[in-house]
């Protein structure tokens, strides 16, 4: 049995008290879950998304600060970092949530469509890594936590564009953990598996809003077969990844890729 100093080493690892986070994506899936739990660590969050409604009812659960924001604004991420810095004095942990997927046969992929999905996944996140990377530097500590996928691992049928902006991701952020270490600023990336998110739920979803059972079944059924664990995982999965990363229970681990998946890929 753990000792009650044990014990309270292990909560001291995880829990944020003190500080400062920055959640984009928050209005929803794994950007909402991951705001919430960071709040619940501890943390002082202030959460943002260009669903305007969404991100308040996110911020007003938890008690954050909630920002209407576009990631691919590069003038609005900076003032969305300089906002928290501003409010809170410091920024410790970045989560660079927000993104979307869209499904096109690399053949039939236009300009406009990889433009937007390189626009919103990659440039979005470099956006906030380079603002946040600014503050941590001259504060001589922060972690930055990036959202890839694992679809850079395992390629699908129209979602090239989609890994191709998410690989992207990837080496940027081993680059950027690379440049920043000697400043003690660690950054690191979650790459989810199949995930039920409203972003998923698309897939299955029809135009008028029903919901295509038989499709959604097969779908959760072919997620669940791909993982050796049998299923597929959930928004509060990815949350607990990002919170490891965030917290000091990572403090050794930089430039490093969490395949949260299940088991479904496993790179050497």
């Amino acid at each position: 049995m753990p000792s009650s100093y044990a014990a309270a080493m292990v909560g001291q690892r995880f829990e944020l008290k003190g500080r400062v986070a920055v959640v984009t994506g928050a209005g929803s899936g794994i950007g909402r879950a991951t705001a919430e739990l960071l709040a619940e660590a501890g943390a002082t969050v202030t959460c943002a998304d260009r669903d305007g409604d969404a991100v308040r009812r996110t911020a007003d659960a938890i008690g954050a600060v909630a920002v209407e924001l576009d990631v691919t604004d590069r003038a609005a991420v900076d003032a969305l970092v300089a906002g928290a810095v501003e409010q809170f004095g410091r920024l410790d942990v970045m989560a660079n949530i927000a993104g979307i997927v869209d499904w096109s046969p690399l053949l039939e992929m236009t300009d406009d469509h990889l433009d937007r999905l390189l626009s919103i996944n990659f440039r979005g996140v470099l956006h906030g890594c380079q603002a946040a990377g600014r503050v941590m530097v001259a504060q001589g500590s922060g972690s930055i936590v990036n959202m890839s996928s694992a679809a850079i691992d395992h390629p699908g049928h129209g979602l090239g564009a989609y890994a191709i902006s998410k690989a992207a991701v990837a080496q940027l952020t081993r680059s950027l953990a690379v440049e920043v270490a000697s400043a003690n600023v660690r950054v690191n990336a979650v790459l989810p598996g199949w995930i039920l998110t409203e972003m998923t739920q698309a897939r299955f979803t029809r135009p008028d809003g029903t919901v295509d059972e038989a499709l959604r079944d097969k779908l959760l059924d072919a997620g669940r077969k791909s993982s050796p664990l049998g299923r597929v995982g959930t928004p509060e999965d990815i949350a607990a990844a990002v919170l490891y990363l965030a917290s000091d229970a990572s403090t050794f681990v930089t430039g490093q890729l969490l395949r949260a998946n299940g088991g479904a890929d496993m790179p050497w």
